[in-house]
């Protein structure tokens, strides 16, 4: 007879996560140990090997628990229907609440996706993809002529500059400063929504003229 998980399995499992998540966001995957790990949850090794038969493990598990609970919050918050500013600002504040208390997963993810195997890293750059996705049909709409050629390419320029602004927050945001999650959500949405309603064909093109340029140069005149 197969052996039956415990009620608590699932609360334990996540407090084990957070207790990682934590060390390697403040020592670095490669620096903690196991050890530490189970020291720092008040478990044995063995306890935590039941769960987990190595950090890859638990690694692998704290980035897709913090994706995939992305990718679930902004699918509730995504609302084509409304006015394109109003869909964004949605986006932007799911965004910025679902980074709230979660320092330690969401570093973890930006500094530590790679130390896992090329399959589990493409199956976790999958579930980024649908996240940017999502919020890449927020931002076409505010721009929709200009942001839907292919010939100009801004579309994920401009949506990844936005989640660089969003993903960098949680190094400078407090919960006691002087903007609110809300508060900061709309500036930038607003910051955002302006820009991009400001964009021309040409700042899409300068960059390419500028590269066929630079590939077209003599070898000797673009090295020392």
């Amino acid at each position: 007879m197969a052996r039956t998980r415990a009620i608590d399995y699932d609360d334990k499992r996540l407090a084990l996560l957070s207790v990682a998540a934590r060390l390697f966001a403040t020592h670095g995957f490669d620096a903690t140990s196991i050890s530490e790990i189970a020291n720092e949850a008040q478990v044995s090794k063995a306890l935590l090997y039941h769960y987990y038969p190595g950090k890859s493990a638990l690694l692998y598990d704290i980035i897709s628990v913090h994706l995939t609970n992305l990718a679930d919050t902004l699918a509730d918050a995504d609302r084509p229907e409304a006015p394109p500013e109003e869909h964004l600002f949605s986006l932007v504040r799911a965004t910025l609440f679902a980074y709230r208390e979660a320092d330690a997963l969401h570093k973890v993810r930006l500094n530590e996706l790679d130390k896992l195997d090329a399959d589990q890293q493409r199956e976790l750059r999958a579930l980024e993809r649908k996240v940017v996705t999502i919020m890449i049909r927020a931002v076409r709409r505010l721009n929709p002529r200009l942001l839907e050629r292919d010939e100009v390419q801004l579309l994920k320029p401009v949506t990844m500059s936005l989640f660089g602004v969003l993903n960098w927050s949680y190094l400078w945001f407090r919960e006691d400063g002087p903007l609110n999650r809300d508060d900061y959500a709309r500036f930038v949405t607003r910051l955002f929504v302006e820009g991009v309603a400001k964009l021309t064909a040409e700042d899409g093109r300068a960059r390419r003229v500028k590269a066929r340029a630079r590939a077209s140069e003599p070898e000797s005149a673009s090295n020392p």
